[in-house]
């Protein structure tokens, strides 16, 4: 018997730690008979057929979720065709919660694991080997031929009269399943510690993300998140944590992904992790952990100030600052201390922090959600996310879909389409917004321009909102400008809006343009850096350098030619690495340095958190 445990992956640099996981519950008994196939949902469905087709299983596990849904609804139907006889079961919340109607649209599916799945699929796997490993009397087949009977064993059997005898195979004894002869008892909530770690090796996550799991369940309520319903927070024994931790480390793994809903509800947990991960740092492995801002205690932000940059990252779940709309969702969190959490980790600058929020929750209307905006992006988040409510099977809030008159896509990712409060026009408007802020703040290419930029309007919401509408008149959203052209496109608009600070724009830009890369095109909007000033002062500065190496010690085996082309040479005549400076040679009509600055951009040192090069000014 083969078996085959099938992902479908929204990129290539994710994994399918769900699947990973079933596998080691598993491998100590059936290693030899399972194999993991990970897709993606940009490959082609019949491609994806034909590879799980020529595997030629017998029994296919699937994990699934909203985003591979559609795929999975396209690809399922046709892989019973081509593979009549093979078994195939789901998983994953995309399907534990409404089993029944999975089953009525897919009736060909063997059943649905509900739930937490690694005790349940490998109680399956138990069985398939029980049935393989009777009498083969109870599956001797009698075939005629020429009047003499022929007694042939189960391994012998052609594959359809296997698969015949499969399908008798009785699983209503399994807990945690929905049969077509309905559920089975429920399965009961599975030990943290006694699960295996999921990794041996990191070879088959080349240039992927790893997860990994500490916790499960959440002690909050919210009601959009299916977390909700686990209301029973289990922890991994911390000296297996350590030990698994040690792996990442060992391995020098790029990123790992901690799966955690909430990770330091538990202060001793997250303490205990947070300062193992601090005493062991390898220089090279980052954290990313998902956790509740509000409920820090000052010895977590102490500890947090202290770590290597770019050595943990934060994703900090805010979704409204509309008091009324938390209390609609269940969701309990002190704004004001949120602020003062958020502050104080951005102030050594060494923790990247990803904050988000959700459009369409009950009471959140077009300007409340302005106002929700403008409170988050004054913390000045690394990034942030602005998302939209999912009304997810199981979520308590989907069956609050009347009440509070939200309708959304009958089809996933079930993105809301409009409430009693936020008509469909605004959506509309929020999701034009929403790419504006994805293309200008979260990629980070245009930091200080955007700093400078927003004191011209009245909020930072009013200037993405307009933002929108000039790609709006221009057509940008029909036809996508290139990376390089957007920087056009932002002097444009900051023109329109700030006319008389255009030089301003034009140097901000150049400046962050540089700190990106060092670029080979120099864009049309740039200064000529090619005046005689200009030539003799960089030619001078590498010559000298190459005597010296004072600024770039470390580009020491380079002559002056090699380190003009690993590092780049700008004049400015505006204070633009210093918004405050420049805010305030501005206001006090000092609109130029009285001489040039000269700033080098040196490319083999960046920042572990922005990326950004290293700049020394000359």
């Amino acid at each position: 018997m083969k078996v085959l445990l099938v992902g479908i992956n929204a990129k290539y640099i994710h994994s399918n730690p769900a699947l990973y996981s079933l596998y080691a519950y598993a491998e100590s008994d059936y290693a030899d008979l399972m194999e993991i196939a990970e897709f993606t949902i940009n490959q082609k469905t019949e491609d994806i057929l034909a590879q799980i087709y020529e595997k030629k299983p017998d029994v296919i596990g699937i994990s699934c979720y909203i985003w591979n849904w559609n795929l999975l609804t396209e690809l399922l139907p046709n892989l019973s065709e081509v593979l009549p006889d093979t078994d195939i079961w789901l998983g994953g919340p995309q399907v534990s919660y409404n089993a029944v109607e999975v089953y009525k649209e897919l009736p060909s599916i063997k059943g649905v694991i509900i739930g937490e799945g690694e005790v349940t699929f490998k109680e399956i796997l138990d069985r398939y080997s029980e049935w393989e490993n009777e009498d083969n009397s109870r599956y001797l087949v009698e075939i005629n031929n020429e009047n003499a009977t022929i007694n042939l064993a189960k391994t012998n059997i052609e594959g359809t009269c296997v698969s015949q005898a499969r399908r008798d195979i009785d699983f209503t004894t399994v807990a945690g399943l929905y049969l077509p002869s309905g559920y089975t008892a429920p399965r009961e909530i599975t030990d943290l510690s006694k699960l295996p770690f999921l990794y041996k090796s990191t070879e088959a996550f080349a240039n992927r993300i790893l997860y990994y799991e500490t916790s499960r369940g959440c002690p909050y309520r919210c009601s959009y998140c299916l977390s909700a319903i686990d209301k029973t927070v289990r922890l991994r024994d911390i000296e297996i944590v350590k030990k698994e931790l040690n792996f990442f480390l060992e391995n020098k793994v790029r990123q790992v992904k901690f799966v955690d809903r909430t990770f330091n509800c538990i202060h001793e947990h997250a303490m205990a992790i947070w300062k193992y991960l601090y005493e062991h740092d390898n220089g090279v492995t980052n954290f990313h952990f998902e956790i509740s801002a509000d409920i820090i205690r000052d010895d977590e932000i102490k500890l947090l100030q202290q770590f290597r940059p770019g050595h943990i990252q934060l994703e900090i779940g805010v979704q409204s600052t509309n008091a009324k709309t938390l209390e609609a969702i269940n969701r309990r969190m002190d704004l004001d201390r949120l602020k003062e959490v958020v502050a104080a980790i951005k102030k050594n600058k060494n923790i990247h922090q990803h904050l988000d929020l959700i459009a369409g929750l009950p009471y959140e209307d077009y300007e409340s959600f302005k106002q929700s905006f403008d409170d988050v992006y004054a913390m000045r988040p690394d990034q942030l996310q602005l998302g939209f409510l999912k009304v997810l099977s199981g979520a308590p809030i989907s069956k609050q879909t009347k009440e509070y008159g939200i309708a959304y896509t009958k089809q996933p990712p079930y993105e809301v389409l409009y409430t009693k409060w936020l008509p469909y026009k605004d959506v509309i408007r929020l999701k034009k917004i929403e790419e504006m802020v994805e293309l200008y703040y979260n990629s980070c290419q245009f930091i200080n321009t955007l700093e400078y930029l927003v004191r011209a309007f009245d909020s930072a919401f009013l200037m993405y909102e307009k933002l929108a509408d000039f790609y709006e008149e221009n057509g940008y959203f029909t036809n996508s400008p290139s990376r390089v052209y957007r920087y056009e496109i932002l002097l444009n608009f900051a023109t329109k809006y700030d006319a008389r600070n255009r030089d301003i724009y034009i140097e901000l830009l150049t400046y962050d343009l540089y700190l990106r890369e060092n670029m080979k095109s120099r864009p049309a909007f740039c200064k000529n850096i090619n005046d005689d000033e200009s030539k003799a002062k960089r030619r001078e500065f590498y010559q000298e350098e190459e005597k010296e190496r004072k600024h770039l010690p470390n580009l020491s085996q380079y002559d002056s030619k090699q380190l003009a082309k690993l590092t780049h040479f700008e004049s400015f005549k505006y204070p633009v690495w210093d918004i405050e400076a420049l805010l305030q040679s501005t206001e006090n009509a000092t609109d130029e340095m009285t001489n040039k600055a000269y700033i080098l951009f040196d490319y083999s040192r960046r920042n572990p958190l922005s990326n950004e090069a290293k700049t020394i000014i000359i």
